[in-house]
């Protein structure tokens, strides 16, 4: 095929985009916004169009918005600079920085030559949160909006090679660059390409620069050629991706014309002789998981069972074994080998498992490999295609990807490896042994190597300090830890600034025992004959007790029912106990104040219902009942012709003191409260509280003793009391 002089192949321009989110500060991965896009077959130019803006309000400050950028998977992220697990592979996702400053909009554009096809993420966050409690509904915060689009350049008729073949193209111009793809078959263990007979139009010495494969971020292992003179030019490549699609870029100085002949080198699988026993299929692989003791399924070295096998394994560069996919939950996969979790290992070719991921919703969870053995066994994982000369070079890398390396020895008879958001695509797990003293003394030996692989949402399930969350953005769903008790890290596994035991059964206890403070104000009640109020009150300390004794970050946790439960009870308590009380201060006739209860206590838990955490579920009652307050106050006193409640020792002694412990409780509340200090700062709020109910309960009937019920005389005189003169009358 030769190209026209001024041709290019029919280009396509799809344009993608998602809708803006509203960026959060960062404390944990559920705060990054994720934007998941995929790259089509045959793009030669991605164009990302990163669109930032901000609110006009005064509470909108300057702002740096970091953006990170991976393909296969979303970006493993650290910005809080904390550790990740042991055993832990990281790789540092590409990333830039947006700045909101005096403009409220920001537009950047990210342009990448020749992408990788497939799936594509963008996360996008603020910096640290701020360790300070907001109370919902008392500050407006800034609203700060991202927004990714996506454009791609694709060639609808990009040429394909064939190998074996010189196919001699032709390049136009430095400014169009040649484009060809050449697929790579199943099982190819080296590619060559070369580049024979460079022929320029004007007889003048070539000058030609091949780039061979796709950019892929954070990291790229495009193979690059520069070839100078008419010298052939060649490149050998180890492993190149299967069953996958390889671009070619070529851009040179003068028109030229170049035949690209490639050829592959094929590597023969070896047939498991078991592969047809479906015995297992059904039966639960016995032994250690991660982390546990015993040496259940540890490997033998054998030389007996192995040599009568070692001739036919010659002939065979890899030897497969079958493993099965069982899908357990959302991003929760375990692989399954046919014949048990041992796999025999020689010398003479690599031991190949296929752990399969690319269904696309694979790649939000990790990727924990365990290997047991008793051998000198070196094993990679890698992704797209296997490593198959482990014994030879020791390097666990293929043509573009950078393998995990593995080994297990006499001296370390385990390992352990961990993926976090591993790519979409097909991983191998390599393994082969290895002799120290000889090549010839391994021929006809065997070890055994046990092999536990799976995917799960979060690993080891964040520890007893984390939660593990199941996240979704439209369609793709991904898993974070949100860490608790001052843990930290990618798993809940980093303690720099983690609570101790101590702290921890102290914050609980100084949360539950501090709404024993409740018990003066049910006995005020109670002995002033408010006995409906000292039901609420009581009601609210039980269930703000267990509350907090649920909502503990650590282990000193007491949960008696449902935690959702227990947080809309003690929400529920709080605000009606506000809301009896200031009524009851109001002294307005019982039948209305007993009406007021039960309506007000109604409203209060739709309102709960609809928005647990708003201040307007709290405010609004209190400001109601104030008003309600206010205006029986002002009646009395218009009434009675002075100032209501008319002593003034209620007033110094009782009022004052009591509003004062009531505005200090809602200051400590609304704008005290950090994620450090709460466990205090939130127990110094039930004392106020429950003070100022004391405080604030008004005075039993002046002529009712408590507990005095109306007494009847026996020559048939009774005594009453008449409520609106609040005086006896004798009838």
């Amino acid at each position: 095929w030769v190209a026209q002089p001024c041709s290019l192949p029919p280009a396509a321009s799809p344009y993608f985009s998602q809708s803006a989110q509203k960026l959060s500060f960062y404390s944990w991965y559920g705060n990054a916004k994720l934007f998941h896009f995929h790259v089509p077959e045959e793009t030669v130019l991605l164009r990302w169009l990163l669109q930032a803006s901000r609110g006009k309000g005064p509470e909108c400050t300057n702002m740096e918005i970091t953006v990170h950028f991976r393909y296969g998977a979303p970006p493993v992220i650290n910005p809080l600079g904390t550790h990740f697990p042991a055993n832990a592979t990281v790789r540092p996702s590409y990333n830039i920085s947006i700045t909101l400053s005096s403009a409220v909009q920001n537009t950047t554009f990210v342009n990448i030559t020749s992408p990788a096809a497939g799936d594509w993420f963008i996360a996008a966050h603020l910096p640290e949160a701020a360790s300070r409690i907001e109370v919902k509904g008392f500050s407006t915060p800034c609203p700060y909006m991202f927004q990714a689009d996506m454009f791609v350049l694709r060639l609808t008729d990009m040429p394909v090679l064939e190998p074996g073949v010189a196919m001699p193209q032709t390049v136009v111009s430095p400014a169009k660059p040649l484009h060809v793809k050449v697929f790579v078959p199943k099982h190819a263990a080296g590619m060559r390409f070369e580049l024979r007979s460079c022929v320029t139009s004007e007889q003048k010495a070539c000058a030609v620069r091949v780039v061979l494969g796709s950019i892929t971020l954070p990291q790229s292992f495009q193979k690059i050629i520069t070839c100078g003179g008419n010298v052939n030019c060649s490149l050998a490549l180890d492993s190149p991706p299967w069953e996958k699609w390889l671009q070619i870029m070529e851009v040179l100085v003068l028109p030229v014309l170049i035949p690209f002949p490639f050829c592959f080198t094929a590597c023969r699988p070896g047939s498991t002789s078991s592969f047809l026993n479906f015995s297992s299929l059904n039966q639960s692989q016995t032994g250690p998981r991660p982390g546990s003791t015993g040496a259940a399924g540890s490997s033998t070295l054998s030389t007996t069972e192995a040599s009568h096998n070692a001739s036919g394994q010659r002939s065979f560069c890899l030897q497969n074994q079958p493993v099965i996919r069982e899908d357990l939950d959302v991003v929760s996969v375990r692989y399954r080998l046919l014949n048990g979790p041992s796999v025999p290992v020689n010398n003479l070719s690599p031991t190949l498992l296929l752990l399969n991921l690319n269904t696309g919703m694979d790649s939000g969870g990790s990727l924990t490999s365990v290997n047991l053995a008793n051998a000198s066994v070196v094993a990679c994982v890698s992704a797209a295609s296997p490593v198959l000369s482990l014994n030879a070079t020791h390097n666990c890398s293929t043509a573009f990807f950078q393998g995990y390396p593995l080994s297990v020895s006499t001296s370390s008879a385990e390992a352990t490896l961990i993926v976090l958001y591993p790519q979409t695509d097909d991983w191998f797990l390599s393994l082969q042994l290895i002799c120290p003293k000889g090549q010839g003394q391994c021929n006809a030996a065997e070890a055994k190597v046990t092999v536990f692989a799976y995917l799960t949402p979060c690993f080891n399930d964040c520890g007893p300090y984390g939660q593990c969350s199941l996240l979704r953005r439209h369609g793709y769903l991904y898993a974070g830890c949100s860490c608790k008790a001052g843990w930290g890290g990618w798993s809940c596994t980093d303690d720099a600034k983690a609570q101790s035991v101590s702290v921890q059964n102290l914050a609980t206890l100084l949360l539950t025992l501090s709404n024993l403070m409740f018990l003066p104000a049910i006995a005020v009640a109670v002995y002033r004959y408010y006995l409906v109020e000292a039901s609420v009150y009581t009601y609210t300390m039980f269930f703000s007790t267990f509350y907090h004794a649920c909502d503990q970050p650590g282990i000193a946790v007491l949960c008696i029912m449902d935690y959702d439960t227990l947080q809309y009870c003690d929400f529920l308590g709080s605000v009606v106990s506000i809301w009896v009380t200031i009524l009851c201060m109001s002294r307005v006739k019982k039948v209305l104040k007993y009406v007021l209860f039960v309506l007000g206590t109604l409203l209060i838990a739709m309102s709960l219902q609809l928005d647990r955490r708003g201040v307007w579920n709290m405010m609004g009652p209190c400001l109601f009942a104030l008003v309600i307050m206010v205006a029986a106050w002002v009646y009395h006193g218009v009434k009675r012709r002075h100032c209501y409640p008319s002593s003034w020792k209620r007033w110094v002694f009782y009022l004052l003191p009591g509003i004062t412990l009531a505005f200090i409780a809602m200051s400590v509340y609304a704008f005290m409260e950090t994620n450090e200090n709460y466990y205090y700062t939130h127990s110094i709020w039930h004392v106020l509280v429950a003070c100022s109910v004391a405080f604030l309960l008004p005075p039993r009937d002046k002529h009712k003793k408590p507990w005095a019920w109306s007494q009847k005389l026996t020559c048939r005189y009774q005594i009453c009391q008449n409520d609106r003169e609040e005086l006896y009358a004798v009838t």
